[in-house]
């Protein structure tokens, strides 16, 4: 096999094309609006059954955009995904990115209280009073906790759930489908801190061409 002579300017387009070249191969077609979101989650991950797991709830680009807008901050439930977030284009609507899973308040009470520091992160979280945005990649606890809260009257402006794992992972993301709070979630096992980065970065990367 041979090497590609492709200048690192072009590498991502490049992917891009060939992830879009080979759904088409395989009879599959993106729409226009979600083909962002996908084709980076899959470039990401190299795994095309992306395009077949993930799950959009209605309108939910424009609701992402619109709270993006309005100054909504990110909540992630790992450094991982706070560090791979694009910060620029949500820093110029006065939005940032926030992550409250090493906080030492946070690990205080949840080692008094017996449950995950993603759990007491996101009460911390919806403390804040402001719009948010919910980035979740590694923990299901942190998507039961949103989903109780959501249940007593809490909204956030959007949830992007799709932690990895075995334990609760499949379950709470069903809960998250279950509402009517703007979603985006991967169905099944498969997820992760840089699948949470990537959708969050494909939203802010559509946005930053307006």
């Amino acid at each position: 096999m041979q090497l590609e002579h492709v200048l690192p300017a072009d590498i991502e387009k490049t992917s891009f094309s060939i992830i879009r070249q080979e759904l088409e191969n395989q009879g599959k077609h993106l729409s226009e609006d979600l083909a962002p979101v996908v084709c980076r989650v899959i470039h990401t991950t190299a795994d095309f059954e992306y395009f077949d797991t993930m799950i959009f709830s209605k309108d939910v680009l424009s609701h992402a955009e619109e709270a993006i807008k309005k100054g909504a901050h990110i909540i992630t439930d790992t450094t991982m995904a706070l560090s791979g977030i694009n910060k620029r284009t949500l820093a110029k609507y006065g939005g940032e990115v926030h992550c409250f899973i090493a906080d030492p308040d946070v690990a205080e009470k949840a080692k008094e209280r017996q449950v995950t520091r993603a759990s007491v992160s996101m009460e911390k979280a919806m403390n804040m009073g402001i719009p948010l945005i919910y980035a979740i990649g590694n923990a299901p606890t942190a998507l039961v906790t949103l989903y109780d809260a959501i249940q007593k009257g809490y909204r956030p402006e959007l949830i992007i759930g799709v932690p990895v794992g075995f334990v609760n992972v499949v379950a709470s993301k069903e809960l998250i489908m279950s509402t009517d709070v703007p979603h985006i979630i991967n169905r099944g096992r498969k997820g992760g801190s840089n699948v949470a980065a990537a959708i969050c970065n494909a939203i802010l990367y559509r946005m930053g061409r307006d």
